[in-house]
C-alpha cells in the first residue's frame, strides 16, 4: 500500500492545477495581512467599539493571533472547494483518462487501491492545512507579533491571554483537518459515480452549500436534521476559543465528523468492490 500511496501522491503533485489551491490560499492570506498592516487597528477598533466605549484597552490590538483568527473565519468556509478539487478527481479522473480498468487489473485488491487513493487525498488535505497554518499563524506572528485576543460573541466578549492561545490554534487546525477530511471523503465517494471530475466537485460543493443553508435556518424540521449533518459540526474549531473550552461539545462534533469519514470511505470501498469498470 505504501508504494501505491507514493505513486498516487506523485500523480497528484505532478499536476499543475494541484498548486492552484496553495497559491490561492497564499494570495488571500497575504492580502489580508497587508490590509491589517496598513489599517488593521481601525478595523479592530470598529469591531470592539461596544467594549471601547466602556473600557480602555492597552497594548497591541492588532497582533498575529487576532489576524489568524480572522483568516480562519474567512478561509475555512472556502477551503472545502479546494479540497474537493483533488478528492473528486481521484477516481473520476482515472475513468476520464481510460486508465481505471488498467489499474484494477494489477495484482492489488480493489480495496487496497481505493484506500491508497483516499489516503493520498487526505495527505493533500493535511498539507494544504499545514500550508495555511504556516502562513496564517506563523507569518502573522512574525509580522504582527503576539498579544492578547478578544473573542466576540453575540451575547458576550472575553479576553484570551497570549500565553493561552497557541495551543488553541494547534487544536483548531487539528479539528479543521478532521472537518476538511470529511469533505475530501465525500468528494472521493462521489467520484465513483462519474467519468469526469467536474461532476463530483460540483456535487460536493452543492451538498456543502445546501447542508450549510439547512443548518442556518431555524425551522422545526431542519432543527431535527441539524445534529446529523456534518456541516453543523465543521465550525467546531471555534469551541477551542471559548473560555472555558467545552470539551464535551468539541469532542462530540469531532466524533460525528469521524463517523462521516468512516461512512463515506466505507461506502466507497463497498461500491468500488462491486463496480463494473468499463473505462
Amino acid at each position: 500500500m505504501w508504494t501505491i500511496l507514493k505513486i498516487e501522491l506523485f500523480k497528484i503533485f505532478k499536476r499543475p492545477r494541484t498548486y492552484i489551491a496553495f497559491a490561492a490560499i497564499a494570495i488571500i492570506i497575504i492580502l489580508i495581512q497587508l490590509a491589517f498592516w496598513l489599517d488593521g487597528e481601525t478595523y479592530i477598533r470598529f469591531m470592539l467599539q461596544p467594549i471601547l466605549s466602556t473600557f480602555e484597552i492597552e497594548g497591541k490590538i492588532v497582533n498575529g493571533y487576532t489576524v489568524c483568527f480572522i483568516v480562519l473565519q474567512t478561509l475555512l468556509l472556502h477551503v472545502p472547494l479546494l479540497v474537493a478539487l483533488v478528492g473528486g478527481d481521484m477516481i473520476a479522473g482515472e475513468a476520464n483518462m481510460g486508465t481505471l480498468r488498467l489499474l484494477i487489473s494489477k495484482p492489488v485488491s480493489r480495496s487496497t487501491l481505493l484506500m491508497s487513493k483516499f489516503a493520498a487525498s487526505v495527505v493533500y488535505t493535511l498539507l494544504l492545512l499545514i500550508w495555511m497554518a504556516v502562513l496564517a499563524l506563523g507569518l502573522s506572528m512574525l509580522i504582527f507579533g503576539t498579544g492578547d485576543m478578544f473573542n466576540l460573541r453575540s451575547e458576550m466578549a472575553f479576553l484570551l491571554e497570549s500565553n493561552d492561545l497557541f495551543w488553541r490554534y494547534v487544536a483548531a487546525f487539528g479539528f479543521a483537518a478532521i472537518a476538511m477530511t470529511t469533505v475530501s471523503a465525500l468528494s472521493f465517494l462521489l467520484s465513483l459515480f462519474a467519468e469526469n471530475s467536474i461532476g463530483p466537485i460540483v456535487a460536493t460543493m452543492s451538498i456543502v452549500i445546501v447542508f450549510t443553508i439547512l443548518t442556518t435556518m431555524d425551522l422545526p424540521l431542519f432543527n431535527a436534521m441539524k445534529p446529523f449533518l456534518f456541516t453543523s459540526h465543521m465550525l467546531g474549531w471555534k469551541g477551542f476559543f471559548d473560555n472555558p473550552v467545552n470539551y464535551g461539545s468539541v469532542l462530540k462534533s469531532a466524533g460525528i465528523l469521524v463517523l462521516h469519514i468512516v461512512g463515506f470511505a466505507g461506502a466507497a470501498i463497498l461500491i468500488f468492490r462491486k463496480k463494473d469498470v468499463l473505462s
